[in-house]
């Protein structure tokens, strides 16, 4: 699963998208299920890292007392 780490968020998601509709229709077998649920997994936790590290590189902008944009901030997400 080595190859994952080199996706492209919007690669890695419509992978996932697939997958999940896959399973969702019920029509694939006991281990082929198995096996997609844990690529799955990996898609998504991926996906969760490319995100967050998005999130991080983001900045917010701070105005001053005039209401003007007075500089930036590191972004945070809480």
């Amino acid at each position: 699963m080595g190859e994952i780490a080199a996706l492209p968020f919007e690669k890695a998601l419509a992978e996932l998208e697939d997958i999940v509709t896959r399973l969702e229709r019920g029509n694939v077998a006991l281990e082929d299920s198995i096996a997609i649920y844990e690529r799955g997994e990996a898609l998504k936790k991926h996906c969760d890292g490319l995100l967050r590290s998005a999130e991080m590189r983001i900045e917010k902008i701070t105005l001053g007392a005039d209401g003007k944009p007075a500089g930036a901030e590191p972004f945070d997400a809480d």
